[in-house]
């Protein structure tokens, strides 16, 4: 069973950020496993850490529903393989990269929030997988 790892460059230094980072990876444990990169690697080197295969969290990426997020997640569950999914530093990721992205907003966020709200989103996808009412349409 392959696992979904979420790539951060650097800690987060907000502790407010830190912490909900940290409680939704504790819910997501068996799930989720959070690899964090050196915040002392430039940009170019935390790009290229990252597997080639890996789902980049972009604001040019596709736009999802929580629900279709749900979908991919329960695929990524059952998958023999690895799912990588990796939030940018906080100057972006090269522009015109070539790996899948995906949005969260067409907003643009600070990356250590963009990581609370993929590490949320993760866990409402477990939810709704689950069929639990943590979700309300």
């Amino acid at each position: 069973m392959g696992r979904i790892i979420v790539h951060l460059h650097g800690r987060p230094s907000e502790k407010k950020m830190s912490g909900l980072i940290d409680d939704y990876s504790q819910r997501l444990k068996s799930k989720v496993r959070l690899e964090i990169h050196s915040s002392k690697l430039s940009n170019e080197e935390y790009f290229s850490r990252i597997p080639d295969n890996a789902i980049l969290l972009d604001e040019v990426g596709d736009m999802i529903t929580s629900v279709d997020f749900s979908k991919q997640f329960e695929s990524w569950s059952i998958s023999t393989k690895d799912t990588h999914l990796a939030i940018g530093p906080a100057d972006g990721f090269p522009k015109g990269h070539c790996k899948n992205s995906i949005s969260l907003s067409k907003m643009t966020f600070p990356h250590e929030l963009a990581a609370v709200l993929l590490m949320e989103q993760l866990y409402r996808a477990n939810e709704i997988s689950r069929g639990s009412s943590y979700h309300r349409v």
